[in-house]
């Protein structure tokens, strides 16, 4: 037991060190966070494109172009749905997406080599069960916040409300 905490400790100090310097080196190269509201730019929109498929699965169209048009739709309703949170929270999920696009932060805490769009769909689900389960909770917490805003506007749409059974609100409060 006494070994098992020390091993405990030991790789929670080195998680924080590894998420200190992503931070330290994300703030390097993208200079001074802007205090302005969320901007889906293009490494973001490759997290998103890579991590909507993966948490979607099967309620994505199977056809390519279908799905592509899903996929673009969805991230633009994430857009919309962080652009809704408090300016706080919009930096924070900027500095998640801008810590997932940096190149060594992406290597050592999501475990992909390459880029998000050369990413295999086994890389990105063992991320995101990884992070899912994780020791540290503040990757716990970074993945409800992906899960939560990827579901939350898929399911945004009335268009989708039919295959979960939800007949849209009330007639009444309408």
């Amino acid at each position: 037991m006494h070994s098992g905490r020390r091993s405990f400790f030991k790789i929670g100090i080195l998680g924080a060190l590894a998420l200190a310097a992503g931070g330290a080196v994300y703030r390097k190269v993208q200079g001074p966070a802007p205090l302005g509201r969320f901007v889906l730019d293009g490494d973001a929109r490759l997290v998103l494109n890579a991590l909507i498929p993966s948490m979607l699965g099967s309620a994505l169209p199977a056809a390519a172009p279908a799905r592509a048009a899903a996929v673009q739709a969805t991230a633009e309703r994430v857009k919309g749905a962080v652009l809704g949170l408090p300016l706080a929270t919009q930096k924070e999920v900027q500095d998640l997406f801008g810590l997932l696009a940096l190149g060594p932060a992406r290597r050592l805490l999501a475990g992909v080599p390459g880029g998000w769009d050369q990413a295999s769909a086994a890389q990105i689900d063992a991320f995101l069960l990884s992070w899912r389960g994780h020791r540290i909770a503040m990757l716990q917490t970074a993945y409800h916040a992906l899960h939560d805003l990827i579901i939350g506007a898929w399911y945004s749409d009335p268009a989708h409300w039919d295959a979960i059974g939800y007949p849209g609100p009330l007639k009444e409060l309408s």
